[in-house]
């Protein structure tokens, strides 16, 4: 039950990100409010991933599956974004909600050493994405002037 609490939090996360996404323009990918940091593409291609790479993560993968993985996964433009967010969502919901309570509890550790059980790397999950989509929103509002005007939070 947890899990569907905390997935539907992730949801709200998803749906805003989405909203933001829908008001952007393709050039606005490239916008990049500090130098040697990400740019508002790249931090959209990051969103996208953090579900499949932080699930990955929780499994115990290793820095160089990691990298593999992520050397694989591009989301150059607005609609990969929009379809790879969907998809790895309802991939991470997916693999949560098949998990028993035994296995929620059990504990896992990253690459670099950090142990939480499952159910604690899903709220990890939850504070990434909901970080991540402060700094765009952020990013959008202080930088660029391109307010989206939407609810953060329901």
């Amino acid at each position: 039950m947890h899990c569907v609490n905390v997935l539907n939090q992730i949801k709200v996360a998803v749906n805003t990100v989405l909203e933001i996404i829908d008001q952007l323009e393709e050039e606005d990918l490239k916008k990049r409010p500090t130098p040697n940091k990400h740019s508002v593409g790249e931090l959209l291609e990051h969103l996208a991933v953090i579900f499949e790479a932080d699930w990955r993560i929780s499994n115990e993968a290793s820095e160089e599956e990691m990298r593999n993985f992520y050397s694989g996964v591009s989301y150059k433009n607005l609609n990969s974004i929009r379809k790879g967010m969907r998809k790895n969502f309802r991939a991470l919901k997916s693999n949560y909600m098949k998990l028993s309570e035994e296995e929620l509890q059990s504990k896992t550790t990253s690459y670099w050493g950090v142990t939480y059980t499952r159910y604690e790397w899903l709220l990890e999950i939850l504070a990434h994405v909901y970080h991540h989509r402060g700094q765009l929103h952020a990013m959008l509002v202080h930088c660029y002037d391109k307010d989206p005007r939407i609810l953060m939070f329901e």
